[in-house]
């Protein structure tokens, strides 16, 4: 029950940010949407309640947010001048990455990551093996280590420091 409390305050804060200037309205909203959410995602945050009390995590998750914000806009640019280029220099393809992440919350992280940059999007996760196929439009190489190195490396490095 603590936790749910927890989250409460959490998905009303996002709330109350999102919908700012705060007013009368937008704070009734908040309370039952954050009500509803935390019903429907609590079971999800309950298994390991412990990363809850770790500061550590918040102060990454606020330096992940620059770093994939950063790389969104070079894979912007990127696309941009791709679509641009008169040859179309584009090699599109899947590529099966390797990840050492093991929570769900994590993997599912990692992966609508990479589908929300540009040029790539995760096709499936085979949790088992820790692999992630992953669609992108311009295959640099089929080697699942420098594949590796140049998708997920970034990203995961930040993502495990919060999730496992």
């Amino acid at each position: 029950m603590k936790i749910r409390m927890i989250l409460f305050f959490i998905y009303f804060l996002i709330w109350t940010l999102l919908s700012w200037p705060f007013d009368s309205e937008h704070a009734l909203i908040g309370i039952v949407v954050s009500i509803f959410v935390t019903f429907v995602t609590g079971d999800i945050f309950t298994h390991s309640p412990a990363i809850f009390k770790r500061p550590l995590r918040y102060l990454w998750f606020l330096y992940y947010i620059p770093v994939f914000l950063w790389e969104c806009f070079k894979a912007n640019l990127d696309g941009a001048w791709r679509v641009i280029h008169p040859d179309l220099p584009i090699r599109p393809g899947i590529v099966k990455v390797k990840t050492t992440l093991k929570s769900d919350t994590g993997l599912t992280f990692l992966a609508n990551t990479l589908t929300l940059k540009p040029g790539t999007m995760t096709v499936d996760i085979d949790r088992q093996n820790g692999f992630l196929y992953v669609h992108w439009s311009i295959v640099r190489t089929q080697d699942v280590d420098k594949a590796t190195e140049m998708v997920v490396a970034k990203f995961e490095r930040i993502l495990k420091r919060i999730f496992d």
